[in-house]
């Protein structure tokens, strides 16, 4: 790693908590400063109080990937340095405005950011407290040239990047496909997570995708280039396509959150994504007309070729549903294999315990408490309930979400986007989202199309046979319609040994409930039947409240628990299931279909059962299909059309036409000779006889 770089190992610039970072107002002039129309003050604003001193410095840092020579070979290196000061010694009250000027000695450096530190440290001093600022374009320090041309500039800029991306190996091919709905991107969060610079569930604006609302990134980068996938979505849900608007889906030569070794280009989070996919576009898209030029270099994947993964569950008192949509319930007490892939090296054990009630009474059920999982050489990360919230544990020490949302850890993401809600996603794609409502923790396990028949446990075999889904550790398949106590036998075997565990055993109670005794407690019975009393007070209020699906899950738990609270949050975490699982429904795409030149497409939209519509422009003829309808095979009716000129249409015309004459001619030439041949033979059999 270059001596200059910062090391990131679990922390991405970009998933920082906004509330720490210095945010610069107006974030359109700064990136488009000296642009028509674009001058003036700049200001930034940070937290006061995250700085201790009462004056403090506001400096510029800049980042580059330099090409260095060592043993004889060539290859980029990351530098991030300090460039020079825009205050010294000011009062630290929480904002500060500049008029920028050129700087042609810094002008090579057009990337960086802000630092603010205390007034005591030197220029430049690293491995100091300090408060930086997102990474962004440095236009309002560019030469002079910039601001008298910002056009030209820009336009030699985008040339230039056009020439190396010629010469760089093509990193398209390796990417996943997008999703091709935003529900189902929304719904797939084992392999795609929001763009925060396009973002609908904060209504951010979509500067480098106009037009779009939502946008996700491919959560693991390609393996040979670092790259990464990103997918946009319009207001219909449609995946937009660059084939059809500036505003589509563009992938990245470096992936805007890095990949290992993060230190090296072009893995350096954030800063190599910006450097060789965010400065291109201004060069190109925002600061000349040349966007057609980068759109050739970015175009989108599409998505025939996209798998969802399948989703399996366990929520409530405790009910699971498996992969291929078994359900179940299982009220054991102990610890178990909610999934076990031997074949994947993916382990995800669960722990239960005994529902007690907010007055303190123990009833005949249990819930889920703790969830614990590993894949391959990954970090252990455990996710429990503490009351009101979930803690999370990395390999048995509890991890803090004080400053960001989300960290990059070994083998493994862990996202927490709230207390309640935990989301940890391995390098497979499988991912396990923990939610805590009403006291009651919900476990959703995502695994993509790879895990089919290679999974096994209390969420059962993934095969879309849910004949199979009760499938004990010896390979015997439980019938589907056993009765609770075989049910319960089957779950009960699933326990977990202490040397298989990977549990935290960090309390008294822990280590005396879980670890010393057996990992499932024969002692506990549940009650595995609750007949509904026609003078029960709940029973009213419960039956308008339990309707549906999920209906007899909700009744169950209120009942057992005597808490219509708890048996709504119980209908509401199958309500999220049934909708998770109508969001992954797989699609058919027939893929992209461009528009005819001097000529119209009616439509974007390229999925099963869509028709797109074609006309031309004035003085044109339109040749071929008027109409193509994406088939469920997966591909289109018709041809592609062609808009032509009168002339040359009529000339088309008259070929068509003679094409046409020639088929019918062989067509009856062929039946002619086939007649001919069926009459001369039975003439010689006739003859024979």
């Amino acid at each position: 790693m270059h001596a200059n770089l910062w090391k990131f190992k679990e922390f991405h610039p970009s998933k920082a908590d906004p509330s720490f970072e210095v945010t610069l107002v107006n974030s359109t002039l700064w990136q488009n400063y000296g642009t028509p129309n674009m001058a003036g003050q700049l200001t930034m604003t940070w937290n006061s109080s995250l700085t201790e001193s009462k004056r403090v410095n506001v400096e510029l840092w800049g980042y580059r990937e330099v090409s260095r020579s060592t043993a004889g070979s060539s290859s980029l290196q990351a530098e991030i340095s300090y460039l020079y000061s825009l205050g010294r010694n000011i009062s630290n009250t929480g904002d500060f405005s500049f008029f920028p000027q050129p700087r042609e000695k810094f002008s090579m450096w057009e990337l960086g950011n802000i630092r603010i530190t205390a007034s005591s440290t030197s220029e430049g001093e690293r491995n100091v407290q300090s408060l930086w600022s997102g990474g962004h374009v440095l236009a309002w320090h560019l030469e002079q040239s910039f601001r008298d041309d910002p056009s030209a500039w820009a336009q030699r800029k985008c040339l230039q990047w056009d020439d190396l991306e010629r010469k760089l190996p093509d990193f398209l091919d390796e990417l996943i496909d997008c999703p091709c709905s935003l529900a189902q991107a929304r719904a797939d969060t084992g392999r795609f997570h929001t763009d925060y610079s396009c973002n609908i569930e904060t209504g951010s604006v979509c500067t480098y995708h106009p037009g779009s609302v939502h946008c996700v990134r491919a959560v693991q980068a390609s393996s040979s280039h670092g790259s990464g996938q990103q997918c946009c979505y319009d207001n219909t849900g449609a995946l937009v396509l660059t084939g059809d608007s500036v505003g589509g889906s563009t992938p990245d030569r470096a992936h805007d959150w890095g990949s290992p070794p993060y230190g090296e280009p072009p893995r350096v989070p954030g800063f190599s994504h910006w450097l060789h996919d965010v400065t291109s576009f201004c060069y190109c898209c925002l600061w000349s007309d040349l966007c057609h030029v980068y759109l050739n270099r970015r175009p989108s994947s599409g998505c025939r070729r996209y798998q969802p993964p399948k989703a399996g569950v366990v929520f409530g008192n405790l009910h699971f549903i498996t992969f291929d949509g078994l359900s179940y319930t299982f009220n054991g007490r102990g610890e178990y294999y909610l999934l076990l892939s031997t074949d994947k090296n993916l382990s995800i054990q669960t722990r239960t315990e005994q529902l007690k009630l907010k007055n303190g009474t123990l009833v005949k059920a249990a819930q889920l408490s703790s969830v614990v999982m590993k894949e391959n050489s990954s970090d252990v990360i455990e996710v429990r309930t503490a009351g009101d919230h979930l803690q999370v544990l990395r390999n048995q020490k509890i991890l803090p979400f004080t400053e960001q949302r989300w960290m990059d850890l070994q083998g493994v993401f862990v996202f927490a986007p709230s207390p309640q809600n935990v989301t940890v996603i391995f390098s497979s794609g499988a991912a396990v989202e923990l939610r805590l409502h009403e006291g009651a923790m919900t476990a959703t396990v995502l695994l993509p199309v790879e895990f089919s028949n290679h999974s096994l446990g209390l969420l059962g075999r993934m095969n879309s046979d849910p004949s199979d889904d009760l499938t004990t550790r010896s390979g015997e398949v439980i019938s589907a319609n056993a009765t609770q106590e075989e049910i319960f036998t089957f779950g009960a075997a699933w326990n977990i040994s202490n040397m298989s565990s990977l549990f935290t055993y960090d309390s008294h109670y822990l280590l005396d409930s879980y670890f010393f005794p057996l990992s499932h407690d024969p002692a506990f019975v549940p009650a595995f039947s609750l007949p509904l009393k026609p003078d029960d007070p709940l029973a009213a209020d419960m039956l308008s409240m339990c309707l549906g699906e999920g209906a007899h899950f909700c009744i169950h738990d209120t009942l057992i628990s005597r808490s219509l609270a708890v048996g709504n949050a119980t209908l509401r975490a199958h309500q999220h299931h049934q909708a998770l699982m109508e969001a992954l429904k797989p699609v058919v795409s027939c893929g992209w279909l461009p528009t005819p030149r001097n000529g119209k497409k009616n439509g974007t939209h390229y999925l099963e059962g869509k028709t797109l519509s074609f006309t031309c422009n004035e003085g044109y003829i339109l040749y071929r299909s008027t109409e193509r309808t994406c088939l469920q095979e997966g591909t289109w009716t018709g041809e592609q059309p062609y808009c032509i000129t009168g002339k040359f249409g009529l000339f088309i015309c008259i070929f068509s036409l003679l094409l046409s004459v020639i088929t019918v001619i062989k067509s009856w030439s062929k039946i002619m000779n086939e007649t001919f041949t069926s009459v001369s033979a039975a003439f010689r059999r006739e003859t024979l006889q």
